[in-house]
């Protein structure tokens, strides 16, 4: 009697996710740099350094978004620019593309975790009068308890976990509107101070300084490509990725401009460079109990937001290279009732524990805060550096009307040679501040290039990876 296993079910990814869930995914993600770390580009040149760099940072990320929007739109799998990669240009760059990914959302995660843990700090220490170091105590289990509850919820489902995100991303946003609304120049509290803030030196460091600012000026919307990691879970892709991605945009640049304007405006620009938590800063310094809680939520929410969207990122690019077997093919398997990569889930969360714990302890949240988003920083970088390549390659190997588009992005090739140029520029900043680190994670990726193609490479089934019903490209 022979057996057969073409009635046996195919155990995938859902599609069940709309537009509203893409956009919590890419906005979750990046929120959180409102609430921390983009302050840094204060430190790096000052005020208006840093607004200048939310500028810059914003131009980068629109051409980042737009180009997402068509090949990802297109190039339907998770795994996102990692599947992009194996498809467009190679192997080799795919396996270093789904690292940059990990890296980037791991790191991100760990950022997020120690803001968990500092805002645990503060409001044991704010409202519940205990001492720093009895505060410190209290906090440090947070940093971990929060990765552990956000990793079940992500195991059990991704429709639940972004359903959450779209509330949780919803009340920050609106949280940082509600300052804004309670300080601006209407409200009569004449909180704001640009006028003393500013008379003095507001650019300490020159055009330099502005150039080095760049680095985290990236930290306003760091993330929001992974809403390409969604693209095998949504029901309509050329659709639901297009407009969640860009309105997602549009959102985080209202968003970093009223961050900017209200920070500034209240906290003195020497201190607010090396905040920890800024924005709660901001709201304890209104002097509004209201405003203060409303902050911490705030700041509390898109730091959990973030801390979701990436470990639904992180187990999506990890499980998709274990599914092509660029990695252990045990990494690419799905859960049977929950429909999650729930190997790849678990296996991310010790490593974001890890760094997250070696960074609130070392130093209490804020220092190796910097180092961390640094790492994630330098990973999204050189991701994005990737993407002209890809872009341009996809453009000539499948021209337009070779094949259907989900989207087609205008004028290219002006958002990719732009794109190109400000990620030159931006490598520029951030060997001025952290020379060491581009060369250390360099250094990580020639190594692992090298172990991929002699070790790795030999259990990649090349012909398996081509998941696309395209004709041969041209030159082929």
């Amino acid at each position: 009697m022979s057996t057969s296993t073409s009635n046996v079910p195919h155990i995938g990814l859902r599609r069940v996710l709309g537009p509203a869930h893409v956009w919590a995914l890419g906005v979750g993600i990046v929120l959180v740099g409102e609430f921390m770390g983009w302050n840094f580009t204060i430190d790096n040149g000052g005020p208006w350094a840093a607004l200048v760099a939310c500028f810059v940072s914003g131009l980068l990320y629109t051409c980042v978004a737009m180009i997402d929007s068509e090949v990802t739109s297109t190039v339907a799998a998770a795994g996102g620019q990692y599947t992009q990669a194996k498809h467009i240009v190679g192997p080799l760059m795919a396996f270093n593309v789904g690292l940059y990914l990990v890296l980037a959302y791991t790191m991100l995660e760990a950022a997020d975790a120690i803001v968990v843990g500092d805002l645990m700090k503060s409001l044991a220490a704010d409202f519940g009068g205990a001492t720093p170091e009895m505060a410190e105590q209290l906090a440090r289990p947070f940093v971990t308890l929060s990765i552990l509850i956000l990793a079940l919820l992500n195991y059990r489902g991704v429709f639940m976990t972004l359903s959450v995100n779209i509330v949780i991303t919803g009340f920050a946003f609106l949280a940082i509107l509600l300052l804004l609304f309670n300080v601006g120049p209407w409200s009569g509290t004449q909180l704001l101070q640009h006028k003393v803030f500013f008379s003095n030196e507001t650019l300490p460091y020159g055009w330099l300084g502005v150039v080095a600012s760049l680095q985290f000026g990236m930290w306003y919307y760091l993330g929001i490509e992974g809403t390409c990691q969604s693209a095998e879970e949504v029901r309509s892709p050329g659709r639901a990725i297009p407009l969640g991605t860009m309105t997602g945009m549009l959102t985080l640049v209202i968003a970093a401009i009223i961050t900017w304007y209200v920070c500034t405006g209240l906290i003195p620009w020497e201190y607010l460079g090396i905040a920890a938590t800024p924005m709660y800063d901001a709201g304890k310094l209104t002097g509004n109990w209201g405003l203060q809680v409303l902050m911490w939520v705030g700041s509390a929410f898109a730091a959990m937001a973030s801390a979701n969207g990436c470990i639904n990122d992180a187990s999506r690019a990890w499980f998709s290279m274990g599914r092509d077997r660029y990695l252990p093919a045990w990494f690419g398997a799905v859960h049977p009732r929950y429909h999650t990569p729930y190997r790849a889930i678990v296996f991310l969360v010790p490593i974001a524990c890890a760094f997250a714990l070696t960074g609130y302890t070392q130093i209490q949240g804020q220092i190796m805060l910097n180092q961390i988003v640094t790492f994630s920083i330098l990973a999204g970088l050189l991701g994005y550096t990737f993407m002209p390549i890809n872009m341009i390659r996809f453009r000539r190997m499948w021209p337009l009307g070779s094949i259907e588009r989900g989207y087609v992005h205008p004028f290219h090739p002006i958002p990719t040679l732009t794109l190109a140029t400000l990620c030159a520029i931006t490598f520029v900043a951030v060997f001025l501040g952290y020379g060491r680190n581009l060369l250390a994670i360099m250094a990580f990726f020639i190594i692992i290039s090298v172990w991929f193609v002699l070790h790795r490479y030999k259990y990649v089934r090349r012909g398996d990876q081509f998941t696309m019903n395209w004709p041969r490209p041209i030159g082929y």
